[in-house]
């Protein structure tokens, strides 16, 4: 059984089926939400300002965002990363009151006149919690996980240079974990935002945050792996590819910064999973990003959505699917993506799509991992066109489906 992320931020999360077909559909119930809780390289002076002109354009608000810093050539350059990001990374507390309330019986005079004050007492009670964000505008924008200011009353945030502001949470999205916070301040140090698709394995990766109430905290290693699966990570209520890295992520990271060579946010930190000695994930900023504007924009995020859950085929998985008389299923084929579910009035519902189809084409493309359908479905409008060749019972069929808007009470 797969180890499940532990972060004292309420960080979420769910058990899943253990029968491999089962589990694999799982991941895919993504998708059933539509598209889809991370964690650097080289820099030439003759690309600054290619690089800078990337940046800009990647960055919600281009004020006071310094250029990348030189590559990692100097072996102080974690030390200029930090001084430069440093100062743009807060700490951010939230408290949300909570009643308690007490069986009805134990109001019971009888109760009362043997029992007193022993008795549990109804009320409100204040939970409290903490992580980390970024300033990603100088005017008080501040990237975090939406699980650190869930249900918040009152979110205070904390400069470096120790000065506090009252947050107001502008919007947060559970699916992909993201939320935006704006204080009331000016000229504020930003980050600047890197890409994360270009990330691969061994490139640098360096963390700031504010772990277990220690602040300020930098943490060092490498990207281990990237594209790895809501699912994989223990959290298939997800809809991210996380980035994988072994830069110690703790309680109080969730929300801060994962730094490549450059000085260049590549992802937000958001969980860790217990007893796995120090690897830790991140949501990609390409994805922090894309979801931000929307919070920023219209105070939600929209995912597309078809209504489906899906598995790639693999000779196990069929020859297990085949022999399993409680199934319901049927596959001949040997590579493509099964529709193991089709949600009742869902998009591909209405479509035409039925449990037991097989994708092998989507756009033209020959798909045959469900995370590339997801990929897809993330990537297209809401209301816009998805062609898929299918193939059920030994028949070729095209079918064109509309993704819709990923349904509120689903979520």
């Amino acid at each position: 059984m797969q180890n499940q992320p532990q972060d004292k931020d309420n960080l979420l999360t769910k058990s899943h089926d253990h029968a491999p077909w089962k589990k694999a559909a799982a991941s895919l119930s993504l998708v059933l939400l539509g598209s889809g809780m991370t964690f650097a390289g080289g820099y030439l002076a003759n690309n600054q300002q290619q690089v800078a002109e990337t940046a800009s354009k990647l960055a919600v608000q281009s004020v006071n965002a310094a250029p990348p810093l030189p590559g990692n050539t100097d072996p102080n350059f974690v030390t200029q990363v930090v001084q430069r990001v440093g100062p743009a990374v807060v700490r951010i507390n939230s408290s949300r009151t909570v009643q308690s309330r007490i069986p009805e019986e134990f109001n019971d005079p009888f109760f009362r006149q043997f029992f007193g004050s022993r008795l549990p007492r109804g009320g409100n009670r204040v939970e409290r919690g903490a992580g980390s964000g970024f300033i990603i505008s100088a005017d008080g924008r501040i990237l975090t996980n939406a699980h650190v200011v869930e249900g918040a009353d009152r979110v205070t945030v904390t400069l470096k240079d120790g000065r506090t502001f009252q947050g107001k949470v502008v919007g947060k999205d559970e699916l992909t974990d993201v939320a935006v916070v704006k204080i009331e301040a000016n000229n504020l140090p930003t980050v600047s935002l890197g890409n994360s698709d270009q990330l691969q394995p061994g490139q640098w990766a360096i963390a700031i945050g504010n772990p277990l109430g220690l602040d300020n905290t930098v943490t060092t290693g490498i990207i281990s792996a990237t594209g790895r699966s809501s699912n994989q990570v223990g959290v298939p209520d997800k809809r991210v590819e996380f980035i994988q890295t072994d830069a110690a992520i703790n309680p109080g990271n969730s929300g801060g910064p994962l730094l490549n060579a450059r000085g260049e946010v590549i992802g937000m930190n958001t969980a860790i999973i217990q007893g796995a000695q120090g690897l830790g994930f991140s949501i990609p900023i390409n994805t922090a990003k894309r979801i931000s504007d929307q919070l920023i924009t219209t105070g939600k995020a929209q995912h597309p959505y078809l209504g489906i859950q899906m598995v790639g085929i693999t000779p196990e998985l069929k020859q297990r699917i085949n022999s399993d008389p409680n199934s319901g299923l049927t596959v001949n084929e040997n590579q493509g993506v099964l529709i193991v579910r089709v949600m009742p009035d869902s998009p591909a519902a209405k479509a035409g799509i039925r449990a037991g189809d097989v994708i092998q084409r989507l756009n033209g493309e020959v798909v045959t991992e469900a995370s590339a359908v997801q990929k897809a479905v993330e990537k297209a409008q809401v209301g816009g066109n998805l062609r898929l060749d299918l193939r059920r019972n030994g028949q070729s069929i095209n079918i064109a489906v509309r993704p819709g808007t990923f349904p509120t009470n689903i979520q």
